[in-house]
C-alpha cells in the first residue's frame, strides 16, 4: 500500500502542520508532499518530495518542467505530475496578474523585477520587450525572439511597429544570459545601438536594455552604452 501523509508521525505532517502554523510554515519539500498525496511502497510521500527538488536542483527550476520530465522521477505518475504542473501554473499566473497589474517601472530595478520572474533561469536567450504609457506603466510585454542574439534578428522596426500599435511613449528592452553571467557581449552592444538609433527616429524613447542573468542583471543605460 501506498505511503500516504497521513503515515507520517503526527507531529511531522505537512497538512496539520499547514493549518496549525499556515502554508507558510512548511518547507518546499512539504508543500510539494501535499500535492503528491501519496508516496509509494517503499517511500514516504515526503521522500519522494525531496527526490523532485534534488532533480530539478532549484525550486524555481520547476516553471519549466515538463509532464514527462516530472514524470520520468520515480514514484510520480502522470496524475501527481498533472497536478504539480497544475499548482506551478496557477502560480505563475498569480503572481503575474499582479505585477501587470499595478507596475510602473521607474528605475532598472523596477524593470529587473518585474521580468526576473520569468527570465531568469530560461534555457534559452529570450529578447522580450515592455511597452510603457507616458507614466511608464506597463501597457504590454511581448517576446520578440528567442535564440541567440545578434543585430541582424532583432529587427527595430518590428519593435517599433508594435510600440505605435499600442500607443507607447517608451519602451525597455531585455534578454536573459543561460550562462548566469549578464555581462553585455559584443553582439548586446551592436543590437543596443541600432535600437537607440531607431527610438529617435520613431519618436518612441528606449529607456533601457536589460540583461538578466541568474537573479542579477545589467542596465545597458547605467553603463552608459547609449
Amino acid at each position: 500500500m501506498n505511503l500516504k501523509i497521513h503515515d507520517v508521525l503526527e507531529v511531522d505532517r505537512p497538512r496539520e502542520r499547514l493549518i496549525r502554523q499556515g502554508a507558510k510554515s512548511l518547507s518546499n519539500q512539504e508543500l510539494i508532499a501535499i500535492l503528491l498525496g501519496t508516496g509509494t511502497k517503499k517511500e514516504s510521500v515526503l521522500t519522494v518530495a525531496n527526490r523532485v527538488l534534488i532533480n530539478f536542483e532549484k525550486l524555481h527550476n520547476l516553471k519549466h518542467a515538463t509532464l514527462e520530465e516530472i514524470t520520468d522521477i520515480k514514484g510520480i505518475g502522470e496524475a501527481k505530475a498533472v497536478l504539480l504542473l497544475a499548482a506551478i501554473e496557477l502560480g505563475r499566473r498569480l503572481a503575474t496578474k499582479d505585477l501587470e497589474e499595478r507596475f510602473t517601472i521607474r528605475s532598472p530595478e523596477d524593470a529587473a523585477t518585474f521580468l526576473m520572474q520569468d527570465m531568469t533561469s530560461l534555457q534559452q536567450e529570450h529578447f522580450v520587450c515592455l511597452f510603457l504609457n507616458v507614466k511608464n506603466q506597463v501597457l504590454h510585454k511581448q517576446t520578440i525572439f528567442v535564440g541567440s542574439l545578434n543585430a541582424s534578428i532583432v529587427h527595430p522596426r518590428e519593435i517599433f511597429r508594435e510600440a505605435v500599435k499600442r500607443s507607447a511613449a517608451s519602451i525597455i528592452c531585455a534578454h536573459n544570459h543561460p550562462s548566469g553571467i549578464p555581462t553585455p557581449s559584443p553582439e548586446d552592444v551592436d543590437v543596443t545601438t541600432r535600437l537607440y538609433e531607431a527610438s529617435k527616429i520613431v519618436g518612441v524613447d528606449l529607456l533601457d536594455h536589460i540583461i538578466i542573468g541568474d537573479h542579477q542583471f545589467i542596465s545597458m543605460k547605467e553603463k552608459g552604452y547609449f
